[in-house]
């Protein structure tokens, strides 16, 4: 699926090769948008042009195992530190020291280690509907919160998970979990379902967060601007405020009628949010 203005390209980030969609002067500030699970650079598709209008050089890959990027095998290939030092290396890749930095889901879950492992490379970072992991883990010590994220553990069986992530039963996930209706047209839908593919490698990514101990958390200095659809079925509206000894710097926008989908709910509010921020 195109957008009219967006230009595609592949980028080499260390040992994998990762697809990206970019809009915007190529001399403008960098922009680096990373999609959650089960998307793809087109979750994106109401901010790429937003902020080319607004003169930033956005860029959105496809992360590792999904659409038109590498598809490594194995759960070890999906350890959070792999998928940080794609975010690192696609930002020097692209010509650039350091970017400002939005993620939604697992975007923003790579995201917030990016800025606690390589600050040098976030000048900016912006994190939908995602906790900062150290209150994500307090979350799941709480039964609410255990009820909402029982999918985490499911996704750890073998094989069972992938069956039952049909293209069905993901067209109705986007078709009806988003607040908006209409969030996701038919043509988006089925380009995202096409760039999930076989669904092992995105849920890879969750087998590899509980297999694999992550290095030490250390607090982000970048300046973080938190928006939180309330209306998230998945993770609590109680875990968007990060502990201010790890994320001083920080300012959360609450949306009350967007979803764990947010920037698709509420695109416009969502557009202006960012705009201001990173300007």
């Amino acid at each position: 699926m195109q957008l009219e203005g967006v230009e595609h390209f592949d980028v080499k980030a260390g040992d994998v090769r990762l697809h990206c969609a970019a809009i915007g002067p190529r001399d403008g500030p960098l922009v680096l948008l990373m999609h959650g699970f089960p998307e793809c650079w087109l979750s994106w598709r109401y901010q790429l042009p937003a902020l080319a209008a607004a003169g930033f050089r956005a860029v959105a890959p496809d992360l590792r195992g999904y659409g038109g990027s590498d598809k490594p095998s194995g759960v070890a290939a999906y350890r959070i530190e792999l998928l940080v030092r794609d975010a690192s290396e696609l930002i020097a890749a692209l010509g650039r020291d350091r970017a400002d930095v939005v993620g939604h889901d697992w975007g923003a879950h790579i995201a917030w280690h990016l800025a606690m492992w390589h600050p040098q490379r976030v000048r900016r970072l912006a994190i939908l509907n995602v906790p900062h992991p150290a209150r994500m883990w307090r979350g799941l010590r709480t039964l609410r919160q255990l009820r909402k994220s029982w999918y985490m553990f499911f996704f750890q069986l073998p094989l069972l998970p992938e069956w039952l992530m049909s293209p069905r039963r993901l067209r109705r996930a986007l078709r009806y979990t988003p607040a908006r209706r209409g969030a996701y047209d038919e043509a988006v839908i089925e380009a995202i379902v096409a760039a999930v593919g076989d669904r092992t490698a995105p849920i890879n990514y969750y087998r590899a967060a509980a297999r694999y101990r992550s290095p030490p958390w250390k607090p982000v200095a970048a300046e973080t601007l938190v928006i939180w659809g309330e209306r998230d079925p998945w993770l609590g509206a109680e875990l968007a405020e990060p502990d201010p000894r790890r994320v001083p710097r920080v300012r959360v926008e609450r949306i009350a009628e967007a979803s764990h989908w947010v920037h698709a709910d509420a695109p416009g509010r969502v557009n202006e949010l960012l705009i201001s921020f990173l300007g």
